[in-house]
């Protein structure tokens, strides 16, 4: 492999863990979001039947 197949191979294992980095934090962002608006209904439905 020469010096540009290596940084290549180096610059795509760092594209692929930033993509996975991303995707990871993505999908955490919208469970927590999801699981917020779930509290929040639950919240507000208990409220209402009050």
């Amino acid at each position: 492999m020469g010096k540009k197949g290596k940084l290549g191979f180096i610059i795509g294992i760092i594209s692929f863990v930033a993509a996975a980095t991303a995707a990871i934090t993505a999908f955490l962002f919208v469970k927590e979001k999801k699981k917020r608006d779930d509290e929040e209904l639950m919240e507000y439905l208990d409220n209402s039947i009050e």
